[in-house]
């Protein structure tokens, strides 16, 4: 092992434990450590003798070592996309690309942490002044998710050590060994041992109801499903948690007759293709109006039908392969409904032969909102098309769902583009834009896809608390003897 690989070294064992696979090939990687519950008890408990030291410290002082943090994720950026690509399989140029988005998130928040300013109020009696002051919340726990196995983590540690909290991070169990390489990076910086602690599990409904209910942790970060989110939220209740979700969606992606078709296509490329159509932002549904529904997707076909589909390791690869066989069971188990109820399979629609988790890039035409493919959240390379006569009727479409995270839409008529916007029921909407992502904008949803935001100038304001200090008796003068 080299760079990165040697210093996690320590984290990887050949006892009994995590085994993490290589969705490509299903070949073992690595095993790590199986955390049992007493050690996760004692990381809590060190997490919060830490918080006391690290909360303490100066903004500034913390934030010089998150930018020391960030500086190492850049300088190593090719080994921790290698180890991305290796345990989530998806291309070496979007694993980059990943470094580069989380850490990101490192450098914004290491400034935002110099400014969680509080206020003064005009007062509401003579004598008293009004201030409010921000403080961290304590020791959070973060459950992150394998299909962005450095930015997940980093969108979420990155403002709680900012904030002066400490952090206890359960990976998925596909993907630890990226979060074990986040955690000796920040150690190497200067984040001090338990201030930010990863812990690897195979069990992570026992260590998962740990994190959500142990009274110390006061504040739980978590990104998945909406199914599992609502599980963790019941559990941290019993404890009122502060809670912020990022869950499950059903993104619309529509194109209006006077869109720039081209620019469509680019866009609609980048919003379902990227990591084989595994995102949480991913389009779900295409809704094409009535007038350009053929041309779209001939243009769009013949794009899709060129992606190099391969192991993420070759520089030509652009789809990598599902996660695991379960979910090229469930995209399977979706398309093959949805022809059966009348969608027409224009591309793809079978198991890829670079490998038994690979499925081929696929478009389904003539799809209706009654398809499992307009209504199931696919999590693969599967675009089903619907067509739409008006705004009216694909405004009403889009929001026939219950989650709300991320739309997309292209036209070039500005006044249906701010109608579109107010509109569409959703945390995040792109116009004229597949790619909406980005550390200065507050990232999440509405309705079942989530709660709180992630980045941007708020992202920070999830890990603290606002106090009120009313200050009394100021107009006493007492004369000096």
């Amino acid at each position: 092992m080299s760079g990165i690989l040697t210093l996690i070294a320590d984290y990887i064992g050949l006892d009994d434990g995590l085994s993490v696979n290589n969705p490509a090939n299903n070949q073992h990687i690595a095993t790590v450590k199986d955390w049992s519950e007493d050690e996760t008890q004692n990381a809590i408990l060190a997490a919060a003798n830490a918080f006391k030291s690290w909360s303490g410290q100066t903004a500034k002082k913390r934030a010089r070592i998150l930018q020391r943090w960030y500086l190492l994720m850049r300088e190593h950026q090719e080994e921790l996309a290698q180890i991305a690509t290796l345990e989530c399989g998806k291309p070496m140029a979007e694993s980059r690309g990943e470094v580069v988005y989380g850490a990101s998130f490192i450098e914004w928040f290491a400034e935002e942490g110099k400014r969680t300013c509080g206020t003064t109020i005009p007062t509401h009696a003579a004598g008293k002044r009004i201030m409010t002051l921000k403080q961290p919340i304590g020791v959070i726990a973060a459950i992150t998710p394998w299909n962005f196995p450095l930015a997940m983590i980093t969108r979420k540690i990155a403002p709680a050590l900012a904030a002066g909290c400490t952090a206890i991070v359960k990976p998925a169990e596909a993907t630890p060994l990226s979060a074990l390489a986040l955690q000796v990076l920040a150690r190497k910086a200067g984040v001090p041992e338990h201030v930010f602690t990863v812990v690897t599990t195979t069990d992570p409904a026992r260590i998962g109801k740990i994190l959500t209910t142990h009274p110390i942790i006061r504040k739980l970060s978590f990104t998945g499903s909406t199914a599992v989110g609502k599980i963790l939220m019941q559990q941290a209740a019993t404890t009122v948690k502060k809670v912020s979700m990022e869950l499950g969606g059903n993104a619309p992606f529509i194109v209006f007759g006077d869109a720039d078709i081209d620019a469509a296509v680019t866009g609609a490329l980048a919003s379902k293709y990227r990591n084989a159509g595994q995102t949480c932002i991913s389009t779900n549904r295409f809704f094409i109006q009535d007038g350009i529904y053929d041309e779209f997707i001939n243009r769009f076909t013949a794009k899709v039908a060129a992606l190099k589909v391969g192991h993420g390791d070759d520089p030509a690869t652009q789809i990598g392969p599902l996660i695991n066989s379960a979910a090229v069971q469930k995209v399977e188990n979706i398309v093959s409904a949805s022809v059966a109820a009348g969608a027409s399979l224009i591309l793809g629609g079978a198991r890829h032969c670079a490998g038994d988790n690979f499925y081929a890039p696929t478009i389904l035409g003539e799809v209706t909102m009654d398809m499992p493919a307009a209504h199931s959240e696919i999590f693969g390379p599967v675009a089903p098309i619907i067509r739409f006569r008006d705004e009216e009727e694909v405004i009403a479409a889009a929001n026939d769902t219950p989650y709300g995270l991320a739309a997309y839409f292209y036209t070039r008529d500005l006044g249906r583009a701010w109608r579109m916007s107010e509109a569409l029921e959703y945390g995040m909407v792109g116009v004229n834009d597949g790619d909406i992502s980005t550390e200065v904008a507050p990232f999440g949803g509405i309705k079942q896809s989530g709660i709180g935001r992630e980045g941007a100038s708020c992202g920070i304001d999830e890990y603290m608390e606002i106090k009120y200090c009313l200050m009394g008796g100021l107009d006493n003068v007492n004369p000096v003897e």
